[in-house]
């Protein structure tokens, strides 16, 4: 009894509920009738509630003071508000305005909130809804849609995000808070995230080490969870999705709840595809692929402590070919979806938790968890060849203090260590365990019409490597100069950035970052066939830390009846890494090896959108990205995605009390010739894709059903990709696809 006495004393300032609160009003800013089930989220503080029939609402919680707001319903553009309670039961009011654009407001990068417009850097926010209004097969596949944005893919089934002409260890991937990795370093491993229980993803363009650490030298990918359940309520949803091309089906269900304490929520999926067919009908065997999900979350608020704990699993079956498999693959019954042939089996386990206690006068947010992956590659027959087994641990943990009312500074520490082990039959990467930690400060200013961010970080980073199966011992390859090492490297980065905007037209941003990273296993120390690139690669322990300079500029106008939005950048790498091909074979394969040079990539992307104001109904929108990526001794560098241009109209249709969000929308792709390979690439011809979809949500009591179908490549355009590795094998992209996307929240 004395030691729970004790406890509850010491605990007490924490665990208080004494809270102040506040209530409003959400309506229509032409109208000025009031708007139901528009939802008011503090993405800080994990808190979401709805408006009742009245538009009214009400929230109690004692850090609401400073908060950013986001208001936000379907047909209406986002309302971003920055809370500045005074005492308790304060009353204001909040109108909205109608809109085709839904775009989020606010970002979430580094666990910094930020209003989009205030940041200086480039970021593109894409919706979940709107990922699968397009009809993706990913999220790789629904990000690549976007200006600058593209993906590296082995079939439709196995692909990463290319933004800007940079992918793999220099495009960071945050998940949950966290660095994600899943040994996304080779060519044919994809990335393997589901967007379901997704609310959006943040693409964040530029070198982004500052906040970020190692292998954010191109962007960032952050993949933003889906929102709370709204305080007093159990939310439950159920969506199925179906693709005609690869036969395949998405189900995903999930349960969420929230009061003012707690928050909770459970979601399960699946996803089963078979084989996809290309432009001419033909069908490309052992492309199929399908995976399982499963994720929950709790959290509490308390009177000095927000806390958040999320869990996801997911078990990914991808089939891929080799070389001999493209002649040998026997035909099965076209539902198929077995993996007897060969294929990757990818098993990820998350654990994290989010954490921000409130001090006196500033706060700090600590992020820390596990992720364990499972990487195993089954050649054909019984027998497993490859098996790595990658663990992750990483904390960050930042201070923030506001300076005065416009002016904050953070002092953060970011920390992973991580463990790689071989225990397949083959080996092309040794065993190792990395280790990095930095430190670094940041600084803001927020004023009235400009926003200053600058910041410098130190890091340092160890790889340790250790004999490994044949990469060390067998003399009669030709990698016997891949020995054990034990390198330390460090980095001094930084950033500046500002950014301008007015209440009516403008927003100018402009920044200057750098980014760094050392060589990956497979660049240091690979020495192995690698079967899904058909290539012996041999790496190089010599390679010296890739480093880069940075600098963005964009500019974006505003008006009732269009949109501008323009930006050119030029990143400057000091060490860039690549893969080159020799003229050397070893058992009838050809080698090819890491070699460093200098190089620059430049480019432009542009979005121009017409929506008049005497046609509310009516969008136009048309866009275009060009990146030009060479080494300072004039070689084009690989994996450069070709031009594109992008343009679409989008027809709102008429709601009533039923039918909300209905529209229409026709778009094309057409995607310039790819007349500068790299090394080992081959040129790719221009082509043209046309899209179209329609989509409508219906209003049932207490239910609402939102249905939507999409068809790209509708004209059945065969066709080959650049950045598709299957056209080595002469493949084709995929022709027609048809996806009904169904979804019922009750």
């Amino acid at each position: 009894m004395k030691i729970q006495f004790f406890i509850v004393i010491l605990f007490a300032p924490i665990f208080s509920f004494g809270q102040s609160c506040f209530s409003g009003k959400v309506i229509d800013e032409t109208t000025l009738l009031p708007l139901e089930k528009a939802q008011i989220y503090f993405p800080e503080l994990s808190i979401l509630v709805e408006t009742d029939s009245a538009g009214l609402f009400q929230i109690c919680n004692n850090q609401l003071s400073n908060s950013l707001v986001e208001v936000s319903l379907p047909g209406y553009q986002t309302l971003i508000k920055s809370i500045k309670t005074e005492g308790n039961n304060q009353i204001i009011d909040l109108k909205l305005h109608a809109t085709i654009k839904t775009i989020p407001e606010i970002v979430i990068s580094a666990t910094r909130l930020s209003k989009l417009e205030e940041t200086p850097t480039i970021i593109n926010t894409l919706t979940s809804d709107e990922l699968r209004a397009n009809g993706a097969l990913s999220l790789s596949d629904g990000i690549a849609k976007m200006p600058g944005v593209s993906q590296l893919n082995t079939g439709v089934g196995i692909s990463k995000p290319v933004i800007r002409g940079l992918f793999g260890n220099r495009i960071q991937t945050v998940m949950l808070g966290l660095r994600f990795d899943n040994q996304q370093w080779q060519d044919e491993h994809g990335l393997g995230l589901s967007d379901i229980g997704v609310d959006h993803i943040e693409i964040i363009k530029g070198a982004a080490s500052l906040l970020y650490g190692s292998e954010a030298m191109g962007g960032v990918l952050n993949v933003i969870e889906e929102k709370p359940a709204a305080i007093g309520t159990i939310s439950k949803d159920i969506s199925m999705r179906f693709f005609t091309n690869t036969l395949g089906n998405s189900t995903d269900l999930g349960i969420k709840g929230a009061n003012n304490k707690f928050n909770w929520r459970i979601r399960l999926g699946v996803d089963s595809h078979a084989d996809y067919t290309d432009g001419n009908n033909n069908r490309v065997l052992n492309s199929r692929f399908g995976g399982y999900y499963f994720k929950s979350s709790i959290g509490f608020h308390r009177k000095h402590w927000e806390n958040q704990n999320d869990y996801m699993f997911s078990l990914n079956n991808f089939g891929f070919l080799m070389e001999a498999s493209t002649q040998n693959l026997t035909v099965d019954n076209r539902f198929s979806r077995g993996f007897d042939k060969p294929h990757h089996s990818v098993f990820l386990h998350v654990l994290s938790s989010q954490n921000t206690f409130y001090l006196k006068r500033s706060k700090l947010k600590w992020v820390f968890g596990t992720q364990f992956n499972d990487r195993q590659e089954q050649e054909g027959g019984s027998k497993i060849s490859l098996n790595m087994l990658l663990n992750s641990y990483s904390s960050n943990l930042l201070w923030i203090k506001k300076l005065s009312e416009n002016q904050e500074i953070t002092i953060g520490t970011q920390s992973m260590f991580q463990t790689n082990r071989n225990i397949g039959s083959r080996t092309i990467v040794p065993d190792a365990n990395l280790f990095e930690s930095s430190v670094f400060g940041y600084f803001k200013h927020s004023g009235k019409s400009l926003s200053i961010e600058s910041g410098l970080r130190y890091s340092i980073k160890n790889i340790q490597t250790f004999s490994t199966g044949s990469i060390n011992t067998n003399q009669e390859n030709p990698g016997t100069n891949i020995l054990p090492f034990n390198n330390w490297f460090n980095s001094l980065n930084g950033s500046i950035g500002l950014s301008y905007f007015d209440s009516k037209h403008w927003n100018v941003k402009s920044n200057l970052s750098s980014g760094y990273r050392p060589g990956n296993l497979a660049e240091l120390s690979s020495n192995g066939l690698h079967e899904g690139s058909v290539r012996y690669e041999i790496g190089n322990t010599d390679l010296k830390i890739e480093q880069n300079i940075c600098i963005d500029f964009l500019i974006n106008y505003e008006s009732k009846c269009f949109s501008f939005t323009s930006s050119v950048y030029a990143n400057r790498f000091y060490n860039y890494i690549y893969l080159s091909p020799t003229n050397q074979e070893f058992i009838g394969f050809q080698i090819y090896r890491y070699i460093q040079q200098n190089a620059l990539l430049k480019g432009t992307e542009s979005i121009l959108e017409y929506h008049p104001n005497s046609i509310k109904w009516f969008t136009a929108k048309i866009s275009q990205s060009i990146v030009i990526g060479k080494t300072d001794e004039g070689n084009f560098l690989p994996f450069i995605p070709a031009q594109k241009i992008s343009s679409e109209v989008k027809i709102k249709l008429p709601s009533n009390n039923k039918w909300t969000s209905s529209f229409i929308r026709v778009g094309s792709d057409y995607v310039f010739a790819q007349n500068h390979p790299g090394q080992f690439e081959t040129s790719t011809n221009d082509y043209a894709l046309l899209n179209a979809g329609i989509g409508t949500s219906l209003k049932m009591n207490e239910k609402q059903l939102t249905i939507s179908i999409a068809g790209n490549n509708l004209l059945n355009r065969a066709y080959y990709d650049h950045l598709s590795r299957f056209k080595y094998f002469g493949i084709l992209n995929m022709g027609r696809s048809i996806v009904i996307n169904c979804k019922l929240n009750f």
